[in-house]
């Protein structure tokens, strides 16, 4: 599936990793979701919002758990992929920006923004607004960098932009991610599926 772009910015995954059918893309894959899987077991609601949910697949292995999920994002192009690639009963989409989320519409116990901040000009901005939404825990994740960055040099792409995938405006290592994070939030649970930094945290007590 080629990328989608809406009003010059990439919008859902520039390269598709969750269909890929290369072993090495695949095992990565299997530690991110076996990472995820764990975080989303430790939350006991079944109500979720998914912010910046691109094609739909994560939002679509929520839901086979049994879950509610409710998918945004800000393309209106990528969330009519996400309803035609994973359209299910259980799974809600509408299009808009993490920036315009209210609490009143887009509040819920669980909040879960995977492979998003990476994207955005005001990551600071975008987690503000979703401290206002969180009603109990949340899962974020972001490239790990620079491993990121070194196995797709590795791989032979983007290698005038050293490795820096198309459509990434901002790059963590794990302390500097864990650092922002805990600014807005207190982190329960870290991990590192390569090469990915994923958190599970809840909102902070007053």
């Amino acid at each position: 599936m080629s990328h989608i772009s809406e009003n010059d910015i990439i919008a859902g995954n520039y390269y598709d990793k969750y269909a890929s059918n290369n072993p090495i893309a695949r095992r990565l894959m299997d530690g991110f979701f076996a990472s995820f899987d764990q975080l989303l077991s430790m939350t006991p609601d079944l109500n979720v919002h998914e912010i910046g949910c691109g094609e739909g697949h994560l939002s679509a292995r929520i839901a086979a758990t049994g879950r509610t999920v409710h998918s945004t994002d800000f393309s209106t192009a990528v969330i009519q992929s996400a309803k035609q690639l994973n359209d299910l009963p259980n799974v809600t989409y509408e299009a808009t920006s993490v920036y315009e989320l209210t609490a009143e519409k887009h509040r819920a116990p669980i909040i879960v923004c995977c492979e998003v901040l990476e994207h955005l000009e005001e990551p600071e901005k975008a987690l503000e607004v979703i401290a206002g939404l969180a009603q109990g825990y949340l899962i974020f994740s972001v490239p790990r960098e620079p491993i990121w960055r070194m196995l797709n040099m590795v791989r032979g792409k983007y290698w005038p932009n050293l490795g820096n995938t198309p459509g990434h405006l901002q790059n963590w290592s794990t302390a500097a991610f864990r650092n922002m994070i805990s600014k807005h939030f207190e982190i329960i649970e870290l991990k590192k599926p390569l090469p990915w930094t994923m958190v599970l945290c809840k909102i902070k007590k007053p």
